[in-house]
């Protein structure tokens, strides 16, 4: 074989191999791709599994707790927040190293009273022939805007809309849905500052409902009974801590000074709705799921349920 020949069949050699490693490669990231989005399917499948099961352990305490209390307070069973634990300290005696994914699964929730925050939906009252504002719930409102220096002029702007939201004669504005969370409030005019500073506060329920005396956070306490001080809501916390109330008549014997300007039709001491929260890690994938209960007796409902998956590197653990 002539130089120019060698030289041609050598030149060939090497272009064959430079295609078959080209190839090879494109092979092993098309399988590696493929076995990463059948990874990311089969860990967003094992979460939702996982925190499925969670909501329902969720659900048979608070339908637990109903059966053994009429009253709901922050000395109970529910109220204690789940701390971020090993889902193999439930389920394996032991943690022995393996292939096993609860190995690196991690969950934290808690339950929440949401009756322990002011209701939106109070604001709109259906007692009359036509929905209008209830003046009783607007008053927390505009005390809760003062209470956290927020806008009132945004609050009677959000109150309209969502006058302006509710079903008249059977028909709907399609400009205004009615909000199913919290945060379709944004859409009626809540800013983002004052959704983050109500985020802890306030809540959407399905109807109106009275405000736990219970569970309740100071501020809400002082937004939603009239003339409450910061000393009378301390002095109502130390109370309840000690020992709950037991009706919301209550309240006045504890604060006489109240006397009839408390709206004890607007308070309880009892609670129907609950929110759930959990947070799930499994690998690289952290999942946080959030849904109301309702409770009616011994039956206890998924009024809604909301998850928001994100992937984060491989954090350490906990």
């Amino acid at each position: 074989m002539t130089p120019p020949a060698r030289g041609a069949a050598l030149l060939m050699a090497l272009l064959l191999m430079a295609l078959v490693s080209t190839l090879a490669a494109a092979a092993w990231s098309w399988r590696w791709r493929a076995w990463a989005v059948e990874r990311a399917e089969r860990e967003h499948q094992q979460a939702a599994w996982l925190l499925t099961g969670a909501l329902d352990w969720a659900r048979l305490i608070v339908r637990e707790d109903g059966r053994a209390s009429s009253l709901d307070h922050l000395g109970e069973p529910w109220a204690v927040p789940l701390q971020p634990t090993p889902l193999s300290a439930f389920l394996r005696p032991s943690r022995d190293s393996g292939d096993d994914p609860l190995e690196h699964a991690w969950l934290a929730g808690r339950i929440e009273d949401a009756q322990g925050r002011l209701n939106w939906r109070n604001l709109i009252d259906l007692t009359a022939a036509t929905p209008r504002l209830a003046p009783v719930a607007l008053a927390a409102f505009e005390r809760l805007y003062g209470l956290l220096d927020l806008p009132a002029d945004e609050l009677h702007t959000v109150a309209q809309a969502l006058l302006a939201a509710w079903p008249a004669d059977g028909q709907r504005p399609p400009r205004h849905p009615l909000p199913q969370t919290l945060e379709d409030l944004q859409a009626l005019g809540l800013s983002a500052r004052s959704w983050a500073a109500l985020r802890d506060h306030t809540v959407w329920l399905p109807e109106p409902t009275p405000l736990n005396l219970n569970t309740a956070g100071a501020l809400a306490l002082r937004a939603g009974i009239e003339g409450l001080q910061a000393a009378d809501a301390q002095r109502l916390l130390l109370q309840r801590s000690q020992r709950p109330l037991d009706r919301p008549q209550a309240l006045t014997e504890l604060l006489p000074r109240l006397g009839p300007s408390a709206s004890l039709n607007t308070l309880s001491v009892a609670s129907r709705y609950f929110l759930v929260h959990g947070q799930l890690r499994l690998g690289t994938l952290t999942v946080q799921q959030t849904a109301l209960l309702r409770r009616e007796g011994t039956r206890v409902d998924v009024v809604w349920l909301r998850r928001s998956p994100q992937a984060f590197p491989p954090a350490a653990t906990p």
